[in-house]
């Protein structure tokens, strides 16, 4: 059985590739807004899978810890529609006690439909903010652009 591709790295920005599905989209057959949330995420569960960075080995430590998004602000500038073969572009630039911050975009042959700027935290179970481990800036420190 094949596993599911977990995108690729083309210098420090991560690229995932995604097919638009009869689910994603509203009675148009355009995308609906909010699930350019759901491809952002999984560019960014992605990268840091292909980084090295997994889920539920941070959720599963002394004191689990997860990433939440702390701050979302997006560009929607062009349609996708059902069929569409997608790009979720995903850069980091900064790492900075708990937070982490960058960019992510999404492309169909070539061209921007939806732009975002993301900055998400780690936190406890509880939702106290915790710093990232140096172990993970170990490992997401190369991808920083």
């Amino acid at each position: 059985m094949s596993e599911p591709t977990m995108g690729r790295f083309d210098g420090k920005t991560h690229i995932l590739p995604a097919r638009v599905y009869y689910e994603d989209t509203d009675v148009s057959g355009i995308v609906y807004h909010a699930n350019y949330l759901r491809y952002m995420e999984r560019g960014r569960s992605e990268f840091l899978r292909l980084a090295g960075v997994h889920h539920m080995v941070m959720m599963s430590g002394t004191e689990p810890v997860a990433w939440t998004i702390r701050r979302m602000e997006l560009d929607y500038a062009r349609p996708a529609r059902l069929d569409d073969a997608l790009e979720i572009h995903t850069r980091f630039h900064s790492l900075t006690g708990a937070r982490m911050s960058g960019d992510q975009w999404v492309k169909c042959k070539g061209i921007d439909l939806v732009t975002a700027k993301v900055e998400a935290a780690l936190i406890t179970m509880t939702g106290k903010p915790r710093r990232i481990p140096e172990d993970v800036k170990a490992k997401l420190s190369p991808y920083l652009a």
